[in-house]
C-alpha cells in the first residue's frame, strides 16, 4: 500500500514539474515571438487545429499576417503576399535555411536538395539545375518524352473498355515514367511489379506524412519513433526507396548513359548526396505532378467549354506566346489546386519589424512556415478565389501577370521541378485526351470540384472515370 502511495506521489510530482516547466517556457517566449493562439501545456495548440485541414485551420486562428503556432516546438507562420515576399526576396539570406522535418530527416539526415541546409543546399541546387538542363529539361527532347508517355497512357486507358476506374494510379505511372526517363534514361511497363511497388511506396509515404497520424508523428517524433504504428511502415518504405535509387545509380554508373550527367555528379558530390537528391526530386515531382494532372482531367470534364478552347498540338517551346488562353488555364489549375505541402524555412532576420511594425525579432533558428496558399486564394489578386476561373489571368491585352501567383515559390526557395511541371502542363492539356472521350462520376450539374484537404496538403476529390474512344 505504501509503495503504491509513493508511486502516485512521484507521478504527481513529475507531472507538476512538467506542467510548471511548460508554463515557464511559454511565458519566457512572450514578447519575443509574434502573437498567436494561447497554447495549452504539453499538447500546445494541437486541439485547436482540424487534423484533416491544417491549411484552413491555420488561416482561421491567424491574428494577422505573421503569427506563432505551438506544436511540440513553436513555428512562426507567414501569410499574405507582402510578408511572404519579404521572407523569400527581401530577407532571403536570413531565411535561407531549412527547418527540421523529423519524418524525413530520419532518412535524409541533411542530404539531398529539399532536406539539406544553407551552403550545401545552394551548391546542390545550382548543380542539379545544370544537370537537369544537360538531361534535356526545357528542350524539345523532354517535350517528346512527355508526349510519347501520353501515348502509352492513352493506350493503357483505352484497354479499360469504358469501365469506370480509379484514375489516380494510371496518371502516377505516366508522370513517374516521365521522371524516370529523364533521370535514369529508361521507362517501365505499366504492369512491371517493381515499378508498381515503387509507386505504391512513394504514395503511401507522402500520404502518411500529410495525414493526421503523420502530423502527430512529426510533432511527437521523439516518442513515436519507438512505438509501433504506421510511422514504422513509412520509415521502411523510405529505406526501400533509397535502396532502389542507390541500385539504379550503381547501374547507371556502370553502363553507358545517353548523357553522362549522373557520372559527373558522382565526381562532384558524395554518393549519399546523389542518391538522396535523386530520390527527393523523383518522388516529390512525380507525386505533385500526377495530382495536378489528375485535377486537370477532372476540371476539363467539369468545364468542357474550357477544354475546347485550350491549344492543340503546337510545339510548346515555340508557340506558348501565341496560346494566352491555354497558359491562363494552366496557371489557374496550378492556383486552384495548390497541391504542394507547406515549405519550411529557418531564419534569424536582422531587422526587427519584418515589414510589420509590431513584429518582434525572431530568435536565431526559428522555424518559419510560408503559407503560399494564402497568396493563391487572396481576393485582392483573384476575384473569385474559391472557383476555377481562367479569366483571373486574362485581360484585354492577353495573358496577365499576377505577382501573387507563386505555386512554385520564388527566389532562392523556388521549386527545382517548375520547368518540368510547366512543360508537362503545356504539352498535355489537349494531347492527353485528343483520342479519348472522358466521362466522370459523379457529374451532377451542381457538383462542385473542390480540392480535398488531407492534413498539410490538398488532394483531388474522389472520382471515378471512364475513357471512351472518340
Amino acid at each position: 500500500m505504501l509503495d503504491s502511495e509513493l508511486l502516485l506521489v512521484a507521478l504527481l510530482a513529475c507531472l507538476s514539474v512538467m506542467v510548471l516547466t511548460s508554463v515557464w517556457k511559454q511565458r519566457s517566449l512572450q514578447g519575443k515571438l509574434p502573437p498567436g493562439p494561447t497554447p495549452l501545456p504539453f499538447i500546445r495548440n494541437f486541439l485547436q487545429l482540424e487534423k484533416n485541414k491544417i491549411y484552413s485551420s491555420f488561416m482561421k486562428v491567424t491574428p494577422g499576417p505573421v503569427f506563432t503556432i505551438h506544436l511540440g516546438t513553436f513555428w512562426v507562420v507567414v501569410c499574405g503576399y507582402e510578408a511572404v515576399k519579404e521572407v523569400l526576396v527581401d530577407q532571403a539570406e536570413e531565411f535561407n535555411g531549412r527547418g527540421q522535418q523529423a519524418t524525413f530527416d530520419c532518412l535524409f539526415k541533411g542530404y539531398g536538395v529539399a532536406f539539406s541546409n544553407r551552403e550545401r543546399t545552394k551548391q546542390l541546387k545550382r548543380f542539379c539545375l545544370h544537370v537537369l538542363r544537360e538531361l534535356g529539361m526545357g528542350k524539345r527532347g523532354t517535350e517528346h518524352r512527355i508526349q510519347q508517355e501520353a501515348d502509352f497512357l492513352i493506350e493503357a486507358l483505352g484497354s479499360t473498355r469504358s469501365t469506370f476506374i480509379d484514375r489516380t494510379f494510371h496518371l502516377s505511372k505516366m508522370v513517374a515514367n516521365i521522371m524516370r526517363s529523364i533521370v535514369f534514361g529508361d521507362r517501365s511497363d505499366y504492369d512491371d511489379k517493381e515499378f508498381l511497388s515503387l509507386l505504391w511506396m512513394m504514395g503511401e509515404t507522402l500520404n502518411f506524412a500529410a495525414s493526421p497520424m503523420g502530423q502527430v508523428s512529426e510533432i511527437f517524433h521523439a516518442v513515436m519513433k519507438h512505438l509501433p504504428g504506421p510511422q514504422q511502415q513509412a520509415f521502411k518504405n523510405m529505406q526501400r526507396l533509397e535502396e532502389f535509387t542507390a541500385k539504379r545509380v550503381e547501374q547507371n554508373q556502370c553502363t553507358q548513359l545517353p548523357i553522362n550527367s549522373l557520372r559527373i555528379i558522382l565526381t562532384e558530390f558524395y554518393k549519399k548526396n546523389l542518391v538522396l537528391a535523386v530520390l527527393d526530386f523523383f518522388t516529390s515531382v512525380s507525386q505533385s505532378s500526377s495530382r495536378t494532372t489528375l485535377f486537370r482531367l477532372i476540371l476539363f470534364v467539369k468545364h468542357p467549354d474550357v477544354e475546347g478552347k485550350t491549344g492543340g498540338d503546337q510545339e510548346v517551346h515555340e508557340e506558348t506566346e501565341s496560346m494566352p488562353y491555354t497558359q491562363a488555364v494552366i496557371h489557374e489549375i496550378q492556383r486552384f489546386t495548390n497541391v504542394g505541402p507547406w515549405p519550411w524555412l529557418t531564419g534569424s532576420p536582422r531587422t526587427p519589424d519584418f515589414g510589420i511594425p509590431s513584429f518582434p525579432r525572431c530568435w536565431p533558428g526559428t522555424d518559419v512556415i510560408r503559407m503560399l496558399c494564402s497568396l493563391l486564394s487572396d481576393p485582392r489578386f483573384f476575384s473569385t478565389p474559391d472557383d476555377f476561373n481562367p479569366q483571373h489571368f486574362l485581360d484585354d491585352k492577353g495573358l496577365k501577370k499576377i505577382d501573387a501567383h507563386l505555386p512554385f515559390s520564388m527566389g532562392k526557395q523556388s521549386c527545382l521541378g517548375e520547368g518540368l511541371a510547366t512543360m508537362e502542363a503545356l504539352s498535355l492539356p489537349h494531347h492527353h485526351h485528343a483520342e479519348l472521350l472522358l466521362q466522370a462520376f459523379p457529374r451532377a450539374p451542381g457538383h462542385k470540384v473542390v480540392p480535398k484537404p488531407q492534413g498539410s496538403v490538398r488532394v483531388p476529390p474522389n472520382f471515378t472515370m471512364s475513357f471512351l474512344p472518340r
